[in-house]
């Protein structure tokens, strides 16, 4: 009997052991498993808040409108519409510094290019009509040295040596009104007021010897010579041909002319004389053609200008300097060519930079007193080139500031010329 319980519980537990057994090693796989079922579920969750915030993401975009194209810096303000996506490198784009690169050919230029090719053509497009404010400082600065004597021994000088000295001043208040129609002709009047200042110095012989006196001279604001002008654009900037304009201006003898002014000697030197006053026009009538060019060639845009002016004839009561007398006659100014060219470039679309040289040079002036022949007066030609740095800047859509500054570069040009320019656009 004891055998046989002994029998039954041994029985019992090898039945129950390995059952037992396998239920305590599973608990640790389970456990696992839930662990790993819990990050994959966190994950999840995870990926569908992110989901949810591109959505939003999307939808906000697509309910904002898409922002203007960035506009070209080189592209020609009449490069024609095509509607075609531009290849890097292609005609008309800034390949090679990456700005522009694939931008629509629709897209519209830079505000400093197209404000670049208005100050270089002097066609102003950007407005139907358009005001504009300058003011302009001119310095002269002349010495000349005159020798009354002779040379002993080759290097021996006996006799008079005098030094003469001219400095000027002039301050010129530009105001001009431009009207644009169909982009294709303009009309516009300039109306100057000029003031000047005049320091004549001379060395010479007085009643005491030798001495060096100066006097100056000035003119209170007074207009000038008002002008008018009207271009034409008769050619629209391709892939080989530039932006070309015509002009055609008229200047009008408004301002004071300079005959008849007398000279006035200095009681205490001989070799000084002044005028009496300064003029501010020429006296005579002009007319002036002239065409000017503009062509892109990326990343610079050049530009050039070529004019002749030609001055008609006219009588005055008096054209002698002399003081006391009074001689009636006719004046012939010299006629002058001006020609220039330049460089460019857009530095962004607010500004640009660029970089000329003019040359004018004029045919030596003619009088004529009543009854008598035709005199030419010595010295009355000239040459007068210049280098000029200028700036563009566009302030606001409509407002734009051009600062200039132009270098004589012989003796008959200015010592040196600042202007700053406020075209207005309507």
């Amino acid at each position: 009997m004891h055998r046989s319980l002994t029998f039954r519980a041994i029985v019992c537990l090898t039945s129950l052991t390995p059952a037992t057994m396998l239920y305590a090693a599973a608990d640790p796989q389970v456990e696992l498993l839930k662990q790993e079922l819990m990050e994959l579920k966190e994950r999840y969750q995870a990926q569908q808040n992110a989901l949810m915030v591109l959505e939003q993401r999307v939808r906000q975009v697509e309910e904002t409108p898409a922002p203007p194209q960035p506009k070209r810096l080189t592209r020609s303000p009449a490069e024609p519409v095509k509607g075609a996506t531009v290849a890097s490198g292609a005609p008309g784009t800034t390949g090679g510094s990456g700005y522009g690169q694939s931008l629509k050919d629709d897209s519209e230029p830079a505000q400093s290019v197209s404000n670049l090719y208005d100050e270089a053509s002097g066609f102003f497009g950007g407005g139907k009509f358009s005001v504009e404010t300058g003011i302009t400082y001119t310095h002269y600065d002349t010495r000349a040295l005159t020798l009354n004597g002779f040379l002993a021994l080759d290097s021996i000088f006996l006799g008079q040596i005098n030094l003469d000295r001219i400095k000027a001043d002039n301050w010129t208040l530009d105001l001009t009104a431009r009207y644009n129609l169909d982009q294709r002709w303009q009309f516009d009047i300039n109306v100057p007021v000029v003031y000047r200042e005049s320091t004549y110095s001379s060395g010479g012989a007085g009643g005491a010897g030798p001495v060096t006196s100066d006097a100056t001279v000035t003119r209170d604001p007074t207009i000038g010579d008002v002008n008018f002008g009207v271009a034409y654009k008769f050619l629209d900037e391709s892939e080989n041909w530039p932006d070309s304009v015509v002009t055609l201006r008229v200047k009008a003898p408004t301002g004071k002319d300079p005959y008849g002014i007398k000279l006035i000697e200095d009681p205490t030197n001989d070799n000084l004389a002044v005028p009496e006053s300064l003029p501010t026009g020429n006296g005579v009538w002009s007319i002036t053609p002239g065409i000017s060019l503009v062509k892109t060639f990326d990343p610079a845009v050049l530009f050039g200008s070529l004019s002749y002016t030609y001055n008609l004839e006219d009588s005055f009561s008096d054209i002698s300097a002399a003081e006391g007398s009074k001689v009636p006659g006719d004046v012939k100014l010299g006629n002058s060519w001006q020609i220039g060219a330049g460089i460019a470039f857009a530095l962004n679309e607010k500004m640009s930079m660029s970089f000329s040289v003019t040359d004018q040079f004029a045919t030596k002036s003619k009088i004529r007193p009543d009854g008598g022949d035709w005199q030419k007066l010595s010295n009355s030609d000239y040459n007068a080139a210049n280098f000029n740095v200028g700036l563009t800047l566009a302030a606001t859509d409509n407002l734009t500031i051009v600062p200039n500054l132009s270098i004589g570069l012989t003796d008959d040009a200015p010592d040196f010329t600042f202007s700053l320019k406020f075209p207005y656009y309507f």
